[in-house]
This record gives C-alpha cells, structure tokens and sequence, in this order.
C-alpha cells in the first residue's frame, strides 16, 4: 500500500505553491453597491413634487412634479404634474408632460400630455393624448466661417404702373 524509496535515491520534494486569488481591482472594491429603487406603494398619496438622482417606482399617487433619474409608473401608479426623467416606464396613469430620453408606455399606460423624448414606444392598448415631440439635438460645433467679401448686389429700380 505504501512504499518506500529506496535508501539511495533521494529526490527532493518540490512544493508548489498555491495560485494566489486574483486581486479586485481597486475601483470595484470603491464601487457603492448597487441602488435599490424607491417604491411610493399603492396606499400613499404625495402632495408635492419628488426629485432625486436614483430609480423611483410609483405604484400610489403623486400630485407634483416627479424629477428623478429613472421612473416607473406602475399600473396603479398615478402622476397628475410633470416629469422629468433620463429614462421612463409607464404602465399607470400620468397627466401632464413627460421630458425624458427613453419613454415607454405600456398597454395598460394612460397619458394625457405631451412627451418630449429621443426614443418613444408605445404598446398596443396604450392611451395617449398630446404631442409627441422629438429631442433636436444640436449640431456640433462649426470651425468660424471664412471671411468672403459679399458679392456686388445689382441696383434694381421698382416703378409701379396705375392700373386702369
């Protein structure tokens, strides 16, 4: 079962050491962990506007501006005032104007105001009422025209007739 070396040879024992872990880079390790949404639930009513820079998932009622990073509307959710988000998920109710990069109503959505957007989509059975008005982005800048002296205008002399 278990044997033994011969007495004349002597081979040293090599001990490998073990793969150190592979260490985190130092900015995960700074990292925040990730943000949890904040949910205003069915059973609360808000009078006044909400804002912050994180997620918000209304499910109760907010009677005010709604400015915040990323906003879900969900399908008892009711916004009466407007919003303000990068990013907005809607399967309740809002009425008043939506400003936002992405929108998205979903089946169940009534909207009554306009939507300003780079991206909008909008499922079958979605209620919408207003203007959908397209984000103009702004052209980049442009190098300082060159200096070109007008060309000479001919001089035109108008003389009006009587008619008769």
């Amino acid at each position: 079962m278990f044997s033994k070396p011969a007495k004349g040879s002597k081979t040293p024992v090599q001990i490998e050491p073990l793969p150190l872990p592979a260490a985190a880079p130092v900015d995960q390790a700074r990292k925040a962990p990730p943000r949890v949404a904040s949910l205003i639930s069915s059973d609360i009513t808000i009078e006044g506007g909400v804002s912050g820079d994180g997620e918000l998932q209304i499910d109760g009622v907010v009677r005010g501006d709604v400015r915040v990073g990323r906003l879900t509307v969900g399908e008892t959710g009711h916004v009466e005032g407007g919003v303000y988000a990068e990013a907005v998920e809607i399967r309740g109710r809002v009425v008043g104007a939506i400003t936002a990069k992405q929108v998205r109503l979903y089946g169940t959505a009534y909207v009554d105001g306009d939507i300003t957007h780079e991206q909008l989509a909008m499922e079958t059975g979605a209620f919408f009422q207003g203007r959908s008005l397209k984000f103009q982005r702004q052209a980049p800048p442009q190098a300082a025209p060159v200096a070109v002296s007008p060309a000479p205008v001919a001089d035109l002399t108008l003389t009006a007739k009587p008619v008769g």
